[in-house]
């Protein structure tokens, strides 16, 4: 399973700040197992969401140079309340590192719902092509690229 669970975002501070939505609809498969009877969005999903979040802003401030953004670590992550069908998940996420020697990126991010918090988290990302690896990849790294920039046309 894929998900892309950013719908729009709303502002862009490049290098510094992204704010985002989330709308949870009760539509999401991964509702019906989360939990029967209560469908809430899963706190692994919430945490993604930022994730996320902070991906689009590497994106956006780097020109999309990086095919692959990948979780390397979170950390002092909390969950408030619980995010039900119908809800909206607002999320800001503020870059604050940059590890030019090793390519990671760190974060702080936090998200609210009717003004209540959901989650927090910092957390560390890696940015990264795969042709740096295996030169064989290059034409996979531009179809990744190609591939996100699409993706934002439809949520910025």
């Amino acid at each position: 399973m894929r998900f892309h669970l950013i719908d729009r975002i709303l502002e862009v501070d490049a290098g510094k700040k992204i704010r985002i939505v989330k709308n949870l609809s009760l539509a999401e498969e991964y509702l019906a197992d989360h939990f029967p009877g209560f469908p809430v969005m899963p706190g692994v999903l919430m945490l993604e969401t930022l994730v996320e979040a902070g991906a689009w802003l590497l994106r956006i401030s780097d020109d999309f140079r990086h095919s692959v953004i990948a979780l390397r670590d979170a950390r002092n992550v909390k969950y408030g309340s619980f995010m039900e069908p119908g809800k909206t998940l607002e999320a800001t996420v503020d870059l604050e590192k940059i590890d030019t020697s090793g390519g990671e990126v760190s974060f702080r991010g936090k998200g609210e719902c009717d003004g209540q918090a959901t989650v927090s988290a910092r957390f560390t990302v890696a940015r990264y092509n795969l042709a740096d690896r295996d030169p064989a990849l290059e034409a996979v790294d531009r179809r990744l690229v190609a591939h996100w920039r699409r993706v934002y046309t439809s949520i910025r």
